[in-house]
């Protein structure tokens, strides 16, 4: 779904005050961020948001059968859990604001159902019996252990030939096409060139010849310890805008979007506050966390990605700007920039995530 939703406006007030539980902004990051923000509402116009759902839902189509291939190609297979998810409203309010994204899923094909309170109970006993609503997402699903997913699909990408290099881009040299990617540790030789790195990607997009109005939502995440027995599937609190997802390590609680730069610090207490939530949501869950962390969105505001050429430059692709979606969409992006630089037909109508568009 779109970052930029109908009737967004309405909550910046509350945006503002700090007032809604799933959102926070950073006084200091204001000036900066005035631009984005004003595209952002921009993008809030229903004409717009069916727009850029529609781009997405493009993309969502090739998900499974892209993540499928990796996973079956480096053996991950073990990691993945295929329950759905589940997400819960405490209140008739919180449920009934998701008219526009239920709408949104019936256009664009999404599946999804509507469970009373007998259906939850049913799908998902120790649940708190205060939740009257839900809506369950039967196609979505989980990773158990994210790092050890990718530790093996990089190490897949090494038997095959491939090689990594651990070092800071600084910048490039360019002709008619890429010569040289320059870093900390020195000139790397090269006739193509992907930028594909997230969050950091603005400054050098701009070192290429894209302008991106690519800025960072940031999220935080509390690793709590394992249920038994627990949560079959991720449980996400409508009200509070935070999940719950049973992993290898525990129970990973993951919550909100903070507008801040990339180098300020974390502020764990906002998503502190959430224990007690998270707690009434699940009774017997312990909520002494083991370890935190903070996570980037790289996100522009309309929502899509840049997958693509350079507008610029010869042999020069860009991949990075998935917002919420990186996880699910890094399969499908990788497919789509290796058919581009090989030559190939993508197979996709890729104008919707061009740089300029």
């Amino acid at each position: 779904m779109p970052v930029g939703m109908p009737g967004m406006w309405r909550d910046i007030p509350k945006f503002l005050l700090g007032t809604e539980p799933y959102f926070s902004l950073r006084w200091s990051r204001l000036p900066r961020l005035a631009p984005w923000l004003s595209r952002l509402l921009w993008e809030t116009r229903r004409s717009r948001v069916n727009s850029n759902a529609a781009a997405l839902a493009i993309l969502a189509k090739e998900v499974k059968p892209a993540w499928q291939d990796m996973l079956d190609q480096a053996g991950a297979n073990e990691f993945v859990l295929r329950r759905g998810w589940l997400k819960v409203y405490e209140t008739e309010a919180a449920f009934q604001a998701t008219a526009a994204v239920r709408e949104l899923y019936d256009r664009h094909g999404g599946a999804y159902e509507v469970l009373n309170a007998d259906e939850i109970r049913q799908m998902e006993p120790l649940l708190a019996p205060i939740f009257p609503r839900a809506i369950y997402f039967p196609e979505f699903d989980s990773l158990t252990n994210p790092l050890r997913v990718v530790q093996t699909f990089f190490a897949d990408f090494q038997s095959r030939g491939g090689r990594f290099l651990n070092g800071e881009v600084i910048g490039f040299e360019l002709g008619s096409r890429p010569r040289r990617v320059r870093t900390t540790d020195g000139h790397l030789e090269t006739d193509v060139i992907v930028l594909a790195t997230g969050a950091w990607s603005r400054d050098l997009a701009r070192q290429l010849g894209a302008d991106i109005p690519l800025d960072t939502e940031r999220g935080y995440h509390f690793m709590l310890p394992s249920m038994d027995p627990g949560p079959t599937r991720p449980l996400l609190y409508g009200d509070y805008g935070f999940a719950l997802s049973p992993m290898e390590e525990g129970i990973r609680l993951a919550h909100g979007v903070e507008l801040a730069s990339l180098r300020a610090s974390p502020n764990y207490s906002w998503v502190s506050r959430l224990l007690p939530y998270a707690k009434r949501m699940l009774p017997d869950l312990n909520i002494e966390e083991s370890s935190r962390w903070l996570g980037f969105r790289p996100t522009l505001p309309d929502s899509r990605p840049i997958i693509g050429a350079s507008p610029v430059h010869s042999d020069v692709f860009l991949a990075f700007g998935h917002q919420h979606y990186g996880l699910s969409l890094g399969p499908v992006t990788g497919r789509l920039i290796a058919d581009m630089v090989a030559g190939r037909d993508p197979g996709l109508d890729l104008a919707p995530f061009r740089a300029h568009r």
